[in-house]
Protein backbone atom coordinates (compact mmCIF):
# COMPACT_ATOMS: atom_id res chain seq x y z
CA UNK A 1 0.00 0.00 0.00
CA UNK A 2 1.54 3.52 -1.07
CA UNK A 3 2.21 5.96 1.85
CA UNK A 4 0.99 8.59 -0.14
CA UNK A 5 -1.70 7.27 -1.53
CA UNK A 6 -3.09 7.18 1.92
CA UNK A 7 -5.71 10.23 2.78
CA UNK A 8 -4.98 12.55 5.84
CA UNK A 9 -8.10 13.92 7.04
CA UNK A 10 -7.86 17.66 6.86
CA UNK A 11 -8.41 19.93 9.97
CA UNK A 12 -10.61 22.55 9.79
CA UNK A 13 -9.78 25.77 11.39
CA UNK A 14 -12.30 28.61 11.71
CA UNK A 15 -10.91 31.99 12.67
CA UNK A 16 -13.52 33.28 14.92
CA UNK A 17 -13.93 36.55 15.55
CA UNK A 18 -12.64 38.19 19.10
CA UNK A 19 -14.11 40.36 21.35
CA UNK A 20 -12.93 44.04 20.23
CA UNK A 21 -13.87 47.16 22.22
CA UNK A 22 -15.37 49.65 20.24
CA UNK A 23 -13.28 52.48 21.48
CA UNK A 24 -10.27 50.84 19.57
CA UNK A 25 -9.75 52.27 16.06
CA UNK A 26 -9.53 49.88 13.03
CA UNK A 27 -6.14 50.52 11.90
CA UNK A 28 -4.70 49.68 15.33
CA UNK A 29 -6.72 46.08 15.15
CA UNK A 30 -5.33 45.34 11.94
CA UNK A 31 -1.25 46.01 13.19
CA UNK A 32 -2.12 44.12 16.45
CA UNK A 33 -4.18 41.23 14.08
CA UNK A 34 -0.51 40.79 12.08
CA UNK A 35 1.51 39.74 15.57
CA UNK A 36 -1.14 37.20 16.38
CA UNK A 37 -0.79 33.20 16.01
CA UNK A 38 -4.29 31.91 15.63
CA UNK A 39 -4.76 28.34 17.41
CA UNK A 40 -6.65 25.99 14.70
CA UNK A 41 -9.94 24.53 16.38
CA UNK A 42 -11.06 21.11 15.80
CA UNK A 43 -14.61 20.66 14.79
CA UNK A 44 -14.69 16.56 14.74
CA UNK A 45 -16.13 14.62 17.20
CA UNK A 46 -13.93 12.08 19.24
CA UNK A 47 -15.04 9.19 17.50
CA UNK A 48 -13.59 10.76 14.38
CA UNK A 49 -10.68 11.61 15.97
CA UNK A 50 -10.02 8.30 17.04
CA UNK A 51 -10.49 6.69 13.68
CA UNK A 52 -8.36 8.87 12.44
CA UNK A 53 -5.38 7.87 14.61
CA UNK A 54 -6.06 4.32 13.57
CA UNK A 55 -6.14 4.66 9.99
CA UNK A 56 -2.69 6.95 10.54
CA UNK A 57 0.07 4.69 9.01
CA UNK A 58 3.52 4.38 11.09
CA UNK A 59 5.78 4.90 7.59
CA UNK A 60 4.27 8.93 7.64
CA UNK A 61 5.03 9.31 11.20
CA UNK A 62 8.49 7.87 10.55
CA UNK A 63 8.53 10.45 7.61
CA UNK A 64 7.96 13.22 9.89
CA UNK A 65 10.16 12.46 11.87
CA UNK A 66 12.78 12.22 9.88
CA UNK A 67 11.92 15.65 8.35
CA UNK A 68 12.50 16.86 11.75
CA UNK A 69 15.25 15.04 12.55
CA UNK A 70 17.11 16.73 8.97
CA UNK A 71 15.71 20.28 10.05
CA UNK A 72 17.51 20.03 13.37
CA UNK A 73 20.48 18.54 12.34
CA UNK A 74 20.50 21.59 9.98
CA UNK A 75 19.89 24.27 12.53
CA UNK A 76 22.75 22.38 14.67
CA UNK A 77 25.23 22.51 11.50
CA UNK A 78 24.20 26.39 11.97
CA UNK A 79 24.29 26.80 16.03
CA UNK A 80 28.08 24.98 15.21
CA UNK A 81 29.22 27.49 12.26
CA UNK A 82 28.12 29.94 14.63
CA UNK A 83 29.91 28.73 17.14
CA UNK A 84 32.54 28.33 15.26
CA UNK A 85 32.72 31.52 14.37
CA UNK A 86 31.99 33.25 17.44
CA UNK A 87 35.41 31.09 18.65
CA UNK A 88 37.23 32.93 15.82
CA UNK A 89 36.27 36.02 17.06
CA UNK A 90 37.36 35.42 20.63
CA UNK A 91 40.49 34.70 19.39
CA UNK A 92 41.39 37.27 17.68
CA UNK A 93 40.00 39.18 20.07
CA UNK A 94 42.54 37.24 22.68
CA UNK A 95 45.49 37.89 20.83
CA UNK A 96 44.45 41.46 20.19
CA UNK A 97 43.63 41.72 24.01
CA UNK A 98 47.03 39.67 24.41
CA UNK A 99 49.12 42.42 21.97
CA UNK A 100 47.55 45.33 24.04
CA UNK A 101 48.60 43.68 27.43
CA UNK A 102 52.17 43.45 26.03
CA UNK A 103 51.65 46.82 24.81
CA UNK A 104 50.41 48.15 27.94
CA UNK A 105 53.18 46.62 29.77
CA UNK A 106 55.97 48.42 27.66
CA UNK A 107 54.92 51.25 27.83
CA UNK A 108 53.96 50.76 31.61
CA UNK A 109 57.81 50.01 32.18
CA UNK A 110 58.85 52.85 30.11
CA UNK A 111 56.78 54.90 32.15
CA UNK A 112 58.07 53.52 35.47
CA UNK A 113 61.64 54.13 33.84
CA UNK A 114 61.20 58.03 33.25
CA UNK A 115 59.69 57.99 36.40
CA UNK A 116 62.71 56.88 37.92
CA UNK A 117 64.47 58.69 36.03
CA UNK A 118 62.93 61.79 37.05
CA UNK A 119 63.22 60.81 40.44
CA UNK A 120 66.87 60.81 40.14
CA UNK A 121 66.83 63.73 39.07
CA UNK A 122 64.72 65.49 41.28
CA UNK A 123 66.59 63.92 44.31
CA UNK A 124 69.91 65.69 42.55
CA UNK A 125 68.16 68.99 42.27
CA UNK A 126 66.65 68.95 45.89
CA UNK A 127 70.06 67.56 46.75
CA UNK A 128 71.73 70.71 45.05
CA UNK A 129 69.02 73.07 46.03
CA UNK A 130 70.14 72.24 49.67
CA UNK A 131 73.72 72.33 49.28
CA UNK A 132 73.28 75.96 47.14
CA UNK A 133 71.13 77.24 49.81
CA UNK A 134 73.49 76.05 52.68
CA UNK A 135 76.22 77.67 50.76
CA UNK A 136 74.01 80.85 50.14
CA UNK A 137 73.13 81.02 54.06
CA UNK A 138 77.06 80.92 54.83
CA UNK A 139 77.07 83.17 52.43
CA UNK A 140 74.75 85.15 54.11
CA UNK A 141 76.26 84.95 57.65
CA UNK A 142 79.90 85.78 56.46
CA UNK A 143 77.88 88.85 54.72
CA UNK A 144 76.45 90.11 57.85
CA UNK A 145 79.86 89.51 59.72
CA UNK A 146 81.56 91.43 56.94
CA UNK A 147 79.46 94.04 57.11
CA UNK A 148 79.72 93.92 60.78
CA UNK A 149 83.31 94.29 60.65
CA UNK A 150 83.02 96.81 58.09
CA UNK A 151 80.75 99.17 60.37
CA UNK A 152 83.45 98.56 63.01
CA UNK A 153 86.20 99.86 60.77
CA UNK A 154 84.14 102.34 59.36
CA UNK A 155 83.18 103.54 63.36
CA UNK A 156 87.50 103.28 64.07
CA UNK A 157 87.99 105.21 60.93
CA UNK A 158 86.12 107.91 62.14
CA UNK A 159 87.42 107.52 65.90
CA UNK A 160 90.81 108.07 64.53
CA UNK A 161 90.37 110.71 62.17
CA UNK A 162 88.81 112.81 65.14
CA UNK A 163 91.71 111.90 66.93
CA UNK A 164 93.88 113.15 64.55
CA UNK A 165 92.50 116.01 63.74
CA UNK A 166 92.00 116.46 67.86
CA UNK A 167 95.63 116.03 67.98
CA UNK A 168 96.75 118.01 65.21
CA UNK A 169 97.17 121.43 66.92
CA UNK A 170 99.43 119.84 69.31
CA UNK A 171 101.10 118.27 66.14
CA UNK A 172 101.70 121.68 64.44
CA UNK A 173 103.07 123.43 68.03
CA UNK A 174 105.66 120.94 68.01
CA UNK A 175 106.69 121.57 64.72
CA UNK A 176 106.57 125.27 65.43
CA UNK A 177 108.85 124.64 68.31
CA UNK A 178 111.72 122.24 66.90
CA UNK A 179 112.06 124.73 64.03
CA UNK A 180 112.74 127.56 66.64
CA UNK A 181 114.44 125.60 68.61
CA UNK A 182 118.36 125.82 67.62
CA UNK A 183 119.87 122.75 65.95
CA UNK A 184 121.56 121.51 69.00
CA UNK A 185 118.93 121.60 71.25
CA UNK A 186 117.82 117.91 71.03
CA UNK A 187 121.42 116.59 71.61
CA UNK A 188 122.10 118.50 74.55
CA UNK A 189 118.52 118.17 76.03
CA UNK A 190 117.47 114.36 74.99
CA UNK A 191 116.92 113.49 78.58
CA UNK A 192 113.97 115.91 78.94
CA UNK A 193 112.40 114.02 75.81
CA UNK A 194 112.84 110.92 77.51
CA UNK A 195 111.49 111.87 80.40
CA UNK A 196 108.63 113.16 78.97
CA UNK A 197 107.97 110.39 77.04
CA UNK A 198 107.98 108.30 80.00
CA UNK A 199 105.37 110.89 81.91
CA UNK A 200 103.01 110.33 78.87
CA UNK A 201 103.50 106.78 78.86
CA UNK A 202 103.09 106.14 82.59
CA UNK A 203 99.72 108.93 82.32
CA UNK A 204 98.36 106.87 79.58
CA UNK A 205 99.17 103.17 81.17
CA UNK A 206 97.23 105.27 84.32
CA UNK A 207 94.34 106.76 81.90
CA UNK A 208 93.85 102.80 81.13
CA UNK A 209 93.71 101.55 84.30
CA UNK A 210 91.10 104.41 85.34
CA UNK A 211 89.37 102.83 81.91
CA UNK A 212 89.16 99.54 83.11
CA UNK A 213 88.34 100.36 86.49
CA UNK A 214 85.84 102.89 85.47
CA UNK A 215 84.51 100.08 83.06
CA UNK A 216 84.20 97.90 86.00
CA UNK A 217 82.28 99.62 88.23
CA UNK A 218 79.93 100.84 85.41
CA UNK A 219 79.24 97.26 85.19
CA UNK A 220 79.19 96.57 88.99
CA UNK A 221 76.62 99.52 89.25
CA UNK A 222 74.86 98.02 86.13
CA UNK A 223 74.80 94.69 88.16
CA UNK A 224 73.44 96.20 91.64
CA UNK A 225 70.98 98.39 89.88
CA UNK A 226 69.92 95.01 88.48
CA UNK A 227 69.94 93.45 92.01
CA UNK A 228 68.23 96.59 93.24
CA UNK A 229 65.45 96.29 90.66
CA UNK A 230 64.96 92.67 91.50
CA UNK A 231 65.26 93.78 95.03
CA UNK A 232 62.52 95.90 94.57
CA UNK A 233 60.47 93.68 92.91
CA UNK A 234 60.42 91.45 95.27
CA UNK A 235 60.32 93.70 98.41
CA UNK A 236 56.77 94.80 95.86
CA UNK A 237 55.68 91.02 95.98
CA UNK A 238 56.49 90.66 99.53
CA UNK A 239 54.58 93.62 100.23
CA UNK A 240 51.19 92.51 98.68
CA UNK A 241 51.39 89.31 99.99
CA UNK A 242 51.68 91.09 103.45
CA UNK A 243 48.94 93.09 102.47
CA UNK A 244 46.90 90.29 100.95
CA UNK A 245 47.33 88.25 104.41
CA UNK A 246 46.97 91.34 106.63
CA UNK A 247 43.32 92.04 104.88
CA UNK A 248 42.85 88.19 105.33
CA UNK A 249 43.80 88.38 109.20
CA UNK A 250 42.33 91.38 109.61
CA UNK A 251 38.76 89.99 108.73
CA UNK A 252 39.23 86.63 110.28
CA UNK A 253 39.94 89.20 113.12
CA UNK A 254 37.02 90.94 112.72
CA UNK A 255 35.28 87.53 112.13
CA UNK A 256 36.43 86.01 116.00
CA UNK A 257 35.62 89.46 117.61
CA UNK A 258 32.08 89.35 116.35
CA UNK A 259 32.05 85.74 117.45
CA UNK A 260 33.22 86.55 120.51
CA UNK A 261 30.77 89.29 120.86
CA UNK A 262 28.18 86.96 120.79
CA UNK A 263 29.53 84.40 123.08
CA UNK A 264 30.00 87.21 125.56
CA UNK A 265 26.51 88.39 125.54
CA UNK A 266 25.28 84.25 125.77
CA UNK A 267 27.69 84.01 128.67
CA UNK A 268 25.68 86.67 130.09
CA UNK A 269 22.53 85.09 129.57
CA UNK A 270 23.64 82.13 130.89
CA UNK A 271 25.26 84.09 133.92
CA UNK A 272 21.75 85.07 134.54
CA UNK A 273 19.61 82.09 134.11
CA UNK A 274 22.34 80.57 136.69
CA UNK A 275 22.21 83.86 139.10
CA UNK A 276 18.36 83.14 138.74
CA UNK A 277 18.65 79.49 139.35
CA UNK A 278 21.35 80.02 142.31
CA UNK A 279 18.56 82.13 143.84
CA UNK A 280 15.54 79.70 143.09
CA UNK A 281 17.98 77.03 145.11
CA UNK A 282 19.06 79.11 148.13
CA UNK A 283 15.30 79.94 148.40
CA UNK A 284 14.60 76.04 148.58
CA UNK A 285 17.11 74.91 150.16
CA UNK A 286 15.64 77.85 153.29
CA UNK A 287 12.47 76.01 152.98
CA UNK A 288 13.95 73.13 153.59
CA UNK A 289 15.79 73.82 156.56
CA UNK A 290 12.86 76.01 157.92
CA UNK A 291 10.85 72.66 157.46
CA UNK A 292 12.95 70.15 158.51
CA UNK A 293 13.54 72.29 162.09
CA UNK A 294 9.74 72.32 161.89
CA UNK A 295 9.85 68.83 161.27
CA UNK A 296 12.87 67.63 163.58
CA UNK A 297 12.87 64.21 164.29
CA UNK A 298 15.03 62.71 166.80
CA UNK A 299 16.29 59.87 165.93
CA UNK A 300 17.76 61.50 162.59
CA UNK A 301 20.34 63.26 165.31
CA UNK A 302 21.19 66.70 165.43
CA UNK A 303 19.72 69.29 162.27
CA UNK A 304 23.28 70.82 161.97
CA UNK A 305 24.75 67.22 161.00
CA UNK A 306 21.95 66.34 158.26
CA UNK A 307 22.40 66.93 154.69
CA UNK A 308 19.81 68.03 152.25
CA UNK A 309 19.03 64.31 151.26
CA UNK A 310 18.51 63.17 154.82
CA UNK A 311 16.50 66.22 155.67
CA UNK A 312 13.58 65.80 153.13
CA UNK A 313 13.91 61.54 153.98
CA UNK A 314 13.12 63.23 157.50
CA UNK A 315 10.66 65.92 156.23
CA UNK A 316 8.50 63.07 154.59
CA UNK A 317 8.62 60.51 157.34
CA UNK A 318 7.31 63.38 159.33
CA UNK A 319 4.34 64.01 157.00
CA UNK A 320 4.11 60.09 156.42
CA UNK A 321 3.56 60.01 160.29
CA UNK A 322 1.15 63.35 160.61
CA UNK A 323 -0.60 62.01 157.65
CA UNK A 324 -1.07 58.66 159.57
CA UNK A 325 -1.79 60.49 162.81
CA UNK A 326 -4.91 62.57 161.14
CA UNK A 327 -6.17 59.56 159.26
CA UNK A 328 -6.35 57.56 162.99
CA UNK A 329 -7.71 60.67 164.71
CA UNK A 330 -10.17 60.69 162.08
CA UNK A 331 -10.87 57.07 162.48
CA UNK A 332 -11.37 57.50 166.16
CA UNK A 333 -13.73 60.59 165.68
CA UNK A 334 -16.34 59.16 163.29
CA UNK A 335 -16.32 55.82 165.81
CA UNK A 336 -16.70 58.05 168.71
CA UNK A 337 -19.23 59.51 166.93
CA UNK A 338 -21.21 56.44 165.88
CA UNK A 339 -20.89 54.86 169.35
CA UNK A 340 -22.54 58.28 170.93
CA UNK A 341 -25.04 58.23 168.23
CA UNK A 342 -25.94 54.12 169.18
CA UNK A 343 -26.19 55.16 172.78
CA UNK A 344 -28.47 58.27 172.00
CA UNK A 345 -30.36 55.69 170.04
CA UNK A 346 -30.90 53.44 173.07
CA UNK A 347 -31.86 55.85 175.82
CA UNK A 348 -34.52 56.68 173.25
CA UNK A 349 -35.97 53.37 172.89
CA UNK A 350 -35.89 52.75 176.53
CA UNK A 351 -37.66 56.15 177.16
CA UNK A 352 -40.06 54.96 174.76
CA UNK A 353 -41.04 51.48 176.00
CA UNK A 354 -42.73 52.87 179.27
CA UNK A 355 -45.54 54.04 177.71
Amino acid sequence: MDPAAVSLPALRVEHRKRNVFVTQLEEHRKQKDDNIKHIPVITQGSSGLLETGVNTLQSTLVLRKRVEVDELSAQLMDKRQQVHGCMRILRERRAQLQQRQAETKHRAATFQKFVEENEVKRRRALKKFQMERQQNELKEQEKAQLSTQLQDLQQRRLYLKERVNKYKIFEEFLMKTLETLPDNYLGYRAEHVAAILRRYETLSISRLDLLQQLNSLTDEMKTSQTQLEALRQQHNTYKLMANQELSERQSQLDQMSEKNKQLEMTLHMHMGQSREQAEEVGNILIAVRNLGEQCHLSHYGPLDGLDTASMMDMIKEFMVEKADLERRATRLTNSSDTTVKKSRSRATGMMKTPQ
